[in-house]
């Protein structure tokens, strides 16, 4: 069983909006506190849907680094990569396209859904067809089993694990395995070995879970086996063979859906966006000319906070005595659009402030972020060649 490890990525589209800071980055400022982390930019998914503007490819990259390391994601913590500075994101998806049913990539439901939504591009090609496979390989070349995900993409991670378990049915076949493991039972102990068959007796025969995850922390808490035997009993416990691609799970983790000034979902693609850093006269007076209720043609007509765009930004940004002033002040019309505003633009500028100071070293000096990143894509490829290595063995092609 391999340690807890964390993998999440982004599409480049430059500098990021407060929806992707409240959505992501503010989970994975969090996370990297509390497992080992790899956060990458996803340049290889930018191009399945936009491969015919490559050139603004490189500087959304970079704008969109800066902004994470603005909001907290610290370099020191976390491993931070360019998708396509690792080679065997590729190699890995290549080969699992080699076992992989077509119908699987066609029953995604994101699939039909972008294809609809975005008539403007032909999307009709084997990169986007592709594009899951491709994200369950950046998951499984990190043996990642944790992924932090909005509940829209919780059938992606569904697929990743059927593909690693497939993977593992097919290519988990080593060879001698049954006396490999008895062979790593022994080398358990006495006591631990004897614990060990115990408790596999009652998993396989019994299907007793608890005696599954005793046996897992038995196996984890030994200190005197190799991986390769480690892997081997984890296999051999619950009745399956060698694991080399670990299934991952979903971390389902609160999004919330933050309107865009003109009501609309934020994005960059409706223009309706506040940017992370924006120039705080711009912020102002977005936020005040942002849309109400609709309801409220009048400073004194009564409106409804529930029908109002600028109260789903009060629960992100408002406390509790600020939202219930908002709930009877807007009711009544005791307060007008622009005082209901007003904490909204404070909070906003105040958590502003401090994304703008982390951002400037590297707008001063950019050759400290590619330093950054390259260093991370050296860490990120030092594991991805392990499980390369593992993948290419199981299927054969160790022989060069």
């Amino acid at each position: 069983m391999y340690a807890d490890r964390v993998l999440s990525g982004m599409r480049p589209t430059g500098s990021l909006h407060i929806g992707h800071y409240h959505g992501a980055l503010k989970n994975w400022v969090r996370l990297q506190d509390e497992h080992p982390c790899f956060f990458f930019v996803a340049d290889w998914h930018a191009l399945t849907t936009h491969y015919e503007t490559p050139e603004v490819l490189e500087a959304s990259v970079w704008d969109m680094l800066v902004d994470w390391f603005a909001a907290g994601i610290d370099p020191a913590k976390t491993t931070v990569f360019v998708q396509s500075r690792v080679p065997e994101h590729s190699e890995l998806f290549l080969l699992l396209a080699m076992a992989t049913p077509l119908g699987w990539l066609e029953r995604v439901p994101t699939y039909k859904d972008q294809i609809e939504r975005l008539r403007d591009r032909d999307l009709s090609t084997y990169g986007f067809l592709g594009y899951p496979l491709m994200q369950a390989a950046d998951i499984l070349v990190y043996r990642s089993n944790l992924v932090p995900v909005g509940e829209d993409q919780v059938p992606h991670i569904e697929m990743t694990r059927e593909i690693a378990r497939r993977f593992n049915h097919l290519f988990g076949r080593e060879p001698g395995f049954e006396e490999k493991a008895v062979a790593a039972v022994k080398r358990l102990g006495s006591r631990r070995g004897k614990r060990y068959l115990e408790l596999r007796a009652r998993y396989q025969e019994q299907g007793d879970e608890e005696a599954l995850e005793q046996g897992r922390a038995l196996l984890a808490e030994s200190q005197n086996l190799s991986l390769g035997d480690r892997e081997r009993l984890f296999g051999y416990l619950e009745g399956a063979r060698r694991v080399i691609l670990v299934e991952p799970e979903a971390v389902l983790t609160a999004s919330p859906r933050l309107p865009g000034v003109d009501g609309q979902k934020m994005s960059k693609s409706y223009g309706n966006e506040v940017s992370m850093r924006e120039d705080p006269k711009v912020l102002t007076e977005k936020i005040r000319k942002m849309v109400t209720d609709p309801a409220r043609v009048r400073r004194n007509d009564p409106g409804e906070p529930e029908k109002c765009p600028v109260w789903q930004l009060h629960l992100v940004y408002s406390n509790q005595s600020t939202q219930e002033w908002v709930q009877k002040g807007c009711r009544t019309a005791g307060i007008g659009c622009l005082e209901c505003k007003q904490p909204v633009i404070d909070a906003m500028l105040a958590e502003q402030e401090p994304w703008r100071q982390r951002a400037q070293p590297y707008l001063d000096d950019p050759s400290l972020l590619r330093s950054i990143v390259a260093d991370g894509c050296d860490r990120a490829r030092a594991v991805a060649q392990e499980t390369m290595r593992d993948v290419r063995e199981a299927m054969g092609l160790s022989y060069t």
